[in-house]
């Protein structure tokens, strides 16, 4: 899937460059855009609910594909979920898309499904300094700056927004709701550790980051320990959620519906099934840890929060579809 996106990326900008040299008639050349502002470059209907728009960052000179589910219904303006993907940023296999039926699921729904593909490893967060393997990442001011005035013109939004993620974006929605407190009406965190600067937060980062994708995290945040972690830590800022509707789901780590051979996307493969249980069951235990932690926090803070801890079930994505389902209902409130 991603060198599928970085083809379609290569045409996309070759034909920018074919434009920039002129060839065109003078008469007829358009102004070269600003760099410095964000802008839709492509829109691509890919079908009647499905559009792909392709976004120029200007905080990350970069072009960003942005997969678009719209609603069957549009004579009125409807709100906007932000739906992001894990540790790959949907740049690999592991996506909404690729592993869940969640257009299916949204086909009725009257609400702009929203997913960028970048940011892998990223955190989605602004690191500090580029990275000599992950390049430039300044998620956090895409995704709360430039992405939603251009998604809220585009498609004729009623402005109001809910974010959402699993695993890594997990951490990563609940400190974007921290750092844009009055753009997201809820925010739903599935299976993410929602510790950053503590022991085990930091070992769950250094295993997304370093270990998968060979990033530095020292140019994420800045050294480990230093202020920048605990600027990042949703538990350490847990009281800055006040005034959004936060959802948090894990599991035990014990296998269930979804860690059996039968299981869709187990498909009778032994070794994919005892991935998904060893592996996958470690690092949800792990998860329900932090949240665990995440939920007294706020009990301890008063800040309203609703948890769903599952009494089984490994980190994949069996489980992923099934709290997005599950708490759809109340983002959908939420969105009224």
């Amino acid at each position: 899937m991603r060198s599928s996106w970085k083809r379609r990326l290569s045409v996309v900008a070759c034909a920018v460059a074919v434009a920039a040299t002129g060839w065109a008639p003078a008469a007829l050349a358009a102004p070269a855009p600003d760099p410095n502002r964000a802008r839709i470059d492509t829109v691509i209907h890919d079908s009647a609910q499905q559009t792909t728009l392709i976004v120029y960052s200007a905080a990350m000179r970069r072009l960003v594909p942005v997969n678009v589910l719209r609603p069957k219904d549009l004579t009125k303006p409807r709100p906007t979920l932000y739906l992001l993907n894990g540790a790959g940023g949907g740049e690999d296999s592991a996506t909404w898309a690729a592993k869940t039926q969640y257009s299916k699921f949204f086909r009725d729904k009257q609400v702009n499904v929203v997913t960028p593909i970048g940011g892998a490893f990223s955190y989605y967060t602004d690191w500090q300094r580029d990275d000599p393997v992950l390049g430039r990442n300044k998620w956090t001011t895409f995704l709360t700056k430039e992405l939603p005035p251009l998604v809220d013109k585009e498609f004729n939004t009623t402005r109001k927004n809910a974010i959402a993620g699993i695993s890594m974006a997990g951490t990563s929605v609940l400190n974007l709701a921290i750092s844009a407190p009055k753009l997201y009406k809820s925010v739903a965190a599935y299976s993410g550790c929602a510790r950053t600067s503590d022991p085990l937060g930091q070992t769950y980062i250094r295993m997304v980051v370093a270990d998968r994708g060979m990033g530095n995290v020292d140019n994420m945040w800045g050294p480990v320990n230093s202020a920048g972690w605990r600027k990042n830590d949703p538990y350490v800022n847990a009281a800055k959620l006040r005034g959004t509707k936060v959802y948090m789901t894990s599991g035990t780590g014990l296998p269930g519906w979804y860690d059996r051979l039968e299981a869709p996307l187990i498909a009778g493969d032994p070794l994919t099934l005892a991935n998904q249980v060893v592996l996958g069951g470690v690092i949800e235990a792990a998860v329900n840890e932090c949240t665990k932690q995440m939920a007294e926090r706020m009990r301890a803070l008063k800040v309203p929060h609703k948890v769903l801890f599952r009494p089984d079930g490994t980190h994949s994505w069996g489980y992923w579809e099934r709290d997005l389902k599950t708490t759809w209902p109340m983002i959908a409130k939420d969105l009224k």
